[in-house]
């Protein structure tokens, strides 16, 4: 595993920014600011196989900012408790029923919520395991667009999920258990429902693509809608079935908005701070010189 780590680090440090091949680029946003990917293909692509890939791409970031979730409470708190026992606290349980509380390892970390069993890996372990769920993470993160414009494959993120796959076996070799939900989301991606892990999960028979306002037609290709010119960078919108059509781009991004208030109101301080200046020290200013055009043409601009 600290091969597999090692190895990507490298792959990451060596592995820059886009490179402008004759691909078409396909910034996909979802319903929220951290659902967004790039995403590359050609125009003969079809609509559908284009829907498929992405939610695939889409899923499979939810399952890896789930597995960060857990995987720092695995590696804090041990293996889940099984969901019947969750919420007691086992101290207080054997007091009540007059036993003594159960032996506990040198690595014991109680769960203040009463979810996991408290049966932490050994320190050096949980390091390892954390920075398999960081570099997960960080493949799935909105930064690979925001700040490195690289693109997410399905594989990369396959590979990171397997990554932290050998971290947790390291950490707990006999395994945990079938209701942890981290095995749960190593094993298979969550299913769309209505729990707040499957609210987000979009099912690819029942996902749209919209671009520039218009639905992209499932039956046609990515041409019919984008052109044929292989460079072609296009803002697209993946949402369910039936929500009709998503909230269109702002003309510009939040940071260039900020800047531009900034902007804004340091000239309005700029303006009255000239209002309120009633001296007449402007006139030594060179544009208030009324000899400055026969001055520059004489070859004496400096002198006054």
């Amino acid at each position: 595993v600290l091969d597999q780590i090692g190895a990507r680090d490298e792959r990451r440090a060596s592995s820059g920014a886009r490179d402008d091949g004759a691909m078409v680029l396909i910034h996909c946003k979802g319903k929220s600011d951290d659902h967004q990917f790039l995403y590359e293909t050609t125009t003969e692509t079809p609509v559908a196989t284009v829907v498929r890939e992405l939610v695939e791409i889409h899923n499979l970031r939810l399952r890896i900012q789930r597995l960060k979730v857990e995987g720092d409470e695995l590696a804090q708190h041990g293996p889940a408790r099984h969901p019947d026992k969750q919420g007691l606290d086992e101290d207080l349980q054997a007091e009540a029923d007059g036993v003594l509380a159960p032996e506990r390892g040198p690595t014991f970390c109680k769960d203040p919520n009463g979810k996991r069993d408290g049966n932490a890996p050994v320190a050096q372990v949980a390091t390892m395991l954390r920075k398999a769920l960081d570099d997960a993470a960080h493949v799935a993160s909105k930064k690979q667009v925001t700040e490195r414009r690289a693109v997410t494959t399905k594989k990369m993120l396959m590979d990171a999920i397997d990554v932290v796959r050998g971290a947790v076996m390291i950490a707990y070799p006999m395994g945990i258990p079938e209701w942890d939900p981290v095995r749960m989301d190593i094993e298979a991606d969550e299913k769309p429902g209505d729990t707040p892990a499957g609210a987000d999960v979009l099912d690819p028979t029942n996902a749209q693509l919209w671009w520039a306002g218009k639905q992209m037609i499932a039956s046609n290709k990515l041409a019919a809608h984008v052109g044929k010119n292989e460079k072609t960078k296009i803002i697209a919108k993946l949402q369910k079935k039936g929500a009709g059509a998503p909230q269109r781009e702002a003309p510009v991004s939040a940071e260039e908005q900020k800047a531009m208030m900034a902007y804004y109101h340091k000239r309005q301080e700029e303006m009255a701070a000239l209002e309120a200046n009633q001296e007449d020290d402007y006139a030594n200013s060179a544009w208030a010189d009324s000899r400055a055009l026969k001055s520059h043409f004489s070859g004496v601009g400096g002198s006054r």
